[in-house]
């Protein structure tokens, strides 16, 4: 259907109405000359620049993040001294916390400080931890002489303090960069909110990977001092980047007190539901304040079942990682990082982000069989049970050959199987894949689920959940431990694992798992997602494009009531409908 519009005039004021010139300019090709288009460089330069700074940001932090946990394990049991079960325990216990803090991360900026002001500040309290690490590491005899050198208690003392910097100080940003990049092109339409998480969590995996294969190899072959100077080169950076295009980010100032506010509701609330709580029932609280509530509270079970998905996760860096200890790594003449093998977490998710965004969910949409976000969350978690039920086979076939001469890794010999480390491609490739299903599955939908005045902290209990996922799996370790010992032959967790029974610890959580999917799948079931609100509606129908034909020579698309000027003059418009 094409409507012919002659008078200008109306159509003008109409956009008056809808547009800021900003959006007109920013959305408008531009005519250069008689028959010919360009794209407003004004649009692909501010708008790359703005969200590929929160983007590269991210990067840098997700590679210091990711070289402090690499070989955290290695570096527990090489240098300090620690025992294979407990540097898991450490593990688990730092990793659960990082994304335990976000919760309060996302209620400080929203109540206090603001996104942008929440990200800076807990970069430069990251920065701090980040100095403390390569302290815990340095060589003192080698450098000062043998009478300066420190005792193991204080390196543990300089370890502990570092990792608790910086889990207060990823913890903060966490919550807070991806709803901060998402405002960066919200009035774009929720389509474009999913593009960008989808890259977010692209660029995520990019610095996952630098770490994994380069960072990881510096720390085992050259050793930790320099490797972790390298996390903090990168911290530093990520902030410049982000700091130096403060002036051009769209930033929503902070709110208010919102988590004391939801508190104040829940409590206010009575057998009757939330009424009492309301304004209109002589309450305290708006209107607006209480839906968000409810809003968030109708997410929390869906939060629930996925903690176990978390836990599940959490294991590549922990069971998977001393399974990889004991297993060939050698390639020809040399080594690789034992660390490795996580860059096929994230070579699949890398690969996989662009397929999905490009090709499967827009030929999906156009047939109308879109999964929703509480599907895809779905599917990644069958992948995460698939995965330990394969690291459980391998697991089997591995102690059937181990060799008694043994393999060195930073300065610790381990009884290694002749089975190559590369056979666990499998179990990490599988890992990733459900991570490009469950968690930015996840993430879109924490977002999209949550008043835009309530998005940090429930952003925060999105990530809280993989926190308390790796909470869970150390109290599962805690409750094999207890129930099969911690010696072997019976023990399913022994501080050495060629000597237990550790299949047996990979296929329960495998059970676990699926028992966890098909509780998620009935509550998934009975969820009914919550409308976008008038505002969001109008952002998104306002994003959707028309096509205008100026005349024989000039044809633009254009999003709906916009007036063309060419040559100066304001032309006539057909908008096929």
């Amino acid at each position: 259907m094409a409507e012919e519009t002659s008078a200008t005039e109306p159509l003008l004021a109409d956009l008056n109405r809808r547009y800021s010139i900003e959006d007109i300019s920013e959305t408008l090709p531009k005519t250069t000359g008689y028959g010919t288009t360009e794209v407003n460089p004004r649009f692909t330069r501010k708008r790359l620049l703005i969200v590929g700074s929160v983007l590269m940001t991210e990067l840098c932090e997700r590679l210091t993040y990711y070289s402090v946990v690499a070989n955290l394990i290695l570096f527990c049991t090489s240098t300090l001294d620690i025992s294979s079960t407990d540097a898991a325990r450490i593990n688990l216990v730092f990793s659960g916390s990082v994304f335990i803090i976000p919760i309060f991360g996302g209620y400080v900026a929203d109540a206090f400080t603001g996104k942008y002001n929440a990200i800076f500040g807990s970069g430069l309290i990251y920065v701090i931890g980040l100095v403390l690490l390569p302290a815990s590491a340095v060589d003192y005899k080698a450098w000062f002489g043998d009478h300066n050198d420190i005792s193991t208690e204080t390196r543990r003392g300089f370890f502990i303090s570092s990792l608790v910097l910086i889990a207060i100080g990823t913890g903060g940003i966490k919550a807070n960069v991806g709803p901060f990049g998402a405002q960066q092109v919200e009035n774009l339409g929720p389509q474009a909110v999913q593009s960008f998480f989808n890259w977010f969590y692209w660029f995520i995996n990019v610095g996952a990977i630098i770490a994994y294969s380069g960072v990881a190899a510096v720390q085992q072959d050259v050793g930790f001092d320099v490797g972790f100077l390298i996390p903090l080169i990168s911290m530093i950076i990520a902030l410049v980047i982000f700091v130096i295009n403060k002036s051009k980010y769209n930033s929503s100032p902070a709110g208010g007190s919102v988590l004391q506010d939801t508190i104040g509701v829940c409590c206010a609330t009575d057998c009757k539901g939330f009424n009492n709580a309301r304004n209109d029932n002589g309450g305290k609280y708006s209107n607006e304040m209480v839906d968000g509530v409810i809003a968030v509270l109708r997410i929390l079970p869906v939060f629930l079942f996925v903690i176990m998905y978390w836990a599940i996760y959490s294991q590549m860096s922990t069971t998977f990682f001393l399974q990889s200890e004991r297993m060939d790594i050698k390639v020809g003449s040399g080594n690789v990082p034992v660390a490795v093998l996580n860059i096929f977490d994230t070579i699949i998710i890398i690969a996989l982000i662009p397929i999905m965004e490009s090709f499967v969910y827009p030929f999906l949409e156009r047939i109308h069989k879109s999964p929703s976000h509480l599907q895809r969350m779905g599917i990644g978690m069958i992948l995460a049970a698939m995965s330990v039920f394969v690291a459980g086979i391998l697991e089997i076939y591995r102690k059937k050959d181990i060799s008694i001469i043994g393999q060195t890794l930073a300065g610790d010999t381990f009884n290694a199987s002749s089975i190559s480390v590369f056979a666990q491609i499998p179990q990490f490739t599988l890992i990733g894949a459900s991570e490009v299903f469950t968690s930015i599955s996840g993430l879109e939908f924490a977002y999209s689920q949550a008043p835009e005045f309530m998005q940090g902290v429930c952003m925060g209990l999105f990530l809280a959940t993989s926190g308390i996922g790796g909470y869970v799996a150390e109290l599962i370790l805690e409750i094999v431990v207890a129930l099969t010992g911690s010696n072997p032959p019976d023990s399913w967790f022994p501080d050495e694992i060629n000597d237990g029974k550790t299949e047996y610890l990979f296929f329960l959580l495998g059970i676990l798992m699926l028992v966890d999917f098909v509780l998620f799948a009935v509550v998934a079931y009975f969820y009914k997602y919550r409308k976008l609100d008038k505002d969001q509606a109008e952002i998104s129908e306002s994003t959707q494009d028309k096509h205008c034909v100026i005349n024989e020579n000039v044809e633009i698309t254009v999003p709906q009531h916009v007036v063309v000027k060419y040559d100066n003059k304001e032309q006539n418009i057909t908008t096929e409908m």
